[in-house]
């Protein structure tokens, strides 16, 4: 092992990881062997002058992944049976641009199930029928198969029933707030905005001019009468009704009915998003708040990104009868950046029924992947933190029951590797209760969600303010 009287200090990088790095480095130098004896926890601890709870948090880390043993009194040992050769750990990079997804990452859907094989085939077929038509520029409001599959699809599952015309295909939900905010004039309005609420949506909005008014969100969803309160005249409410982001909590029937009627005593309008309500675990899927809409003043956003996978960058809106003029205008303004080749492939995949199986098929993947997470965060992290209880959904919320921000834990969560978000950076009212966000769907085996699981612990022991 390197010599302990070295300095533990990487800037960036949290102490107990230096010292997770230099054993396990050691290790796969063949400077500890299997068998040999690492100092205690006290001992080192000492001699590095660190917290214990540093030091604590290395080892468990080490534990999990099987390179020491722990004997008890005995001592902790290097694993007789060593895992193979120790690759590097993670590095400590916040970007997004990576081949394969963060552990724990939000919002991604399981890359490994999807039917790649079926995809070729299918943009192969599409492909060969490219003819000197589909060269030019493509419909700017989409592919009108796709609109036409689009609303059959949301007639059937969802209940909003509308015709292709009002459908509008956008290069992802960032594009659709554009083209709502064009469309209705938001720049300078105010505008409902659950709190906590779409984190990006809230940058996007904010860029545009447009003033947000923080409506609380509460079990039953966001709290509109304290939206009327506040701003009864406002122009735009935006709302994940069937699972909210980010706290996974339905929009009640009274609070539905209560939306619906501020909208149309005010002339407002609802702008629902209705991002990953198919996939729900208990129950069936609740319906849209736009099935409900019997005066046309609800826009219904839904995108393929969490369904299918992110690099599609393919959304759409649906828009009142009112609106379609207005946004068949904006339309050929702005040009649809979505390639036809993609949307052509995706209507096909509608129409061959795969999507609908596709769905059924993560679902119950999802409810597995989503329980051994949270058995691996209940045994590992029990008694420091508590999962929060949802119906549906692509994420998880969880609730620290040690005295540590949440920001704190998630930035050093970043540096070892877990792509966990502090609930607080999705609050625009500051002051409220904290929590971990993080994706299961990646999490494909009970080892791989303990361990997981051991590098949040990890976190969570440097995190404390004793540090023990």
């Amino acid at each position: 092992m390197p010599p302990a009287s070295a300095a533990v200090a990487e800037p960036g990088v949290p102490k107990y990881l230096v010292v997770y790095r230099r054993i396990r480095g050691a290790i796969a130098d063949g400077q500890l062997r299997p068998g040999d004896r690492v100092p205690s926890v006290r001992a080192l601890a000492a001699e590095l002058n660190l917290a214990r709870g540093t030091v604590e948090a290395a080892y468990a880390l080490l534990v999990s992944e099987g390179y020491l043993t722990a004997r008890g009194q005995a001592g902790t040992i290097i694993a007789l049976d060593l895992p193979s050769a120790p690759g590097k750990p993670a590095a400590n990079s916040t970007s997004t641009e990576q081949e394969q997804p963060l552990p724990l990452q939000l919002g991604m859907p399981a890359l490994d199930a999807f039917p790649r094989k079926l995809w070729a085939r299918l943009i192969t077929q599409r492909a060969r029928q490219t003819d000197s038509a589909s060269l030019g520029f493509s419909d700017p409001r989409g592919y009108a198969p796709l609109r036409a599959a689009i609303a059959q699809y949301l007639g059937l599952y969802r209940g909003v029933q509308c015709t292709p015309d009002q459908v509008f295909i956008c290069s992802g939900y960032n594009a659709v707030l554009e083209r709502v905010c064009e469309s209705l004039e938001m720049a300078g309005q105010d505008c409902w905005f659950e709190d906590p609420g779409y984190l990006h949506a809230r940058q996007i909005l904010l860029n545009r001019g447009v003033k947000l008014i923080p409506v609380a969100v509460d079990s039953d969803g966001l709290q509109v009468q304290q939206g009327i309160r506040q701003a009864p005249a406002a122009r735009l409410a935006i709302v994940s009704p069937a699972h909210q982001s980010p706290l996974g909590v339905a929009l009640s029937p009274a609070r539905r009915q209560a939306l619906l009627d501020w909208a149309r005593e005010h002339s407002s309008w609802v702008l629902e998003d209705d991002y990953d309500s198919e996939f729900r675990y208990r129950g069936r899927p609740l319906p849209a708040l736009k099935s409900q809409d019997q005066h046309d003043r609800v826009l219904y956003a839904g995108t393929f990104s969490k369904m299918l996978f992110p690099g599609l960058r393919l959304a759409y809106l649906v828009v009142p009868r009112a609106q379609v003029e207005r946004f068949e205008q904006l339309a050929r303004l702005l040009r649809n950046r979505c390639p036809e080749l993609l949307q052509a492939t995706v209507s096909d995949f509608l129409n061959q029924g795969h999507f609908t199986r596709h769905l059924k098929k993560m679902r119950q993947l999802y409810s597995v992947r989503r329980a051994l997470l949270v058995k691996a965060l209940e045994d590992v992290c029990g008694g420091r933190l508590k999962v929060d209880p949802q119906a549906g959904g692509i994420n998880l919320l969880v609730r620290l029951l040690v005295d540590v921000p949440d920001t704190q834990v998630a930035r050093r969560a970043r540096a070892a590797g877990l792509a966990i978000e502090a609930l607080s950076h999705w609050q625009l009212t500051a002051g409220k209760e904290g929590g971990l966000l993080m994706g299961f769907t990646n999490v494909a085996s009970a080892e791989q969600a303990r361990e997981v699981a051991a590098r949040l612990l990890a976190v969570i022991l440097e995190a404390r303010p004793d540090g023990g």
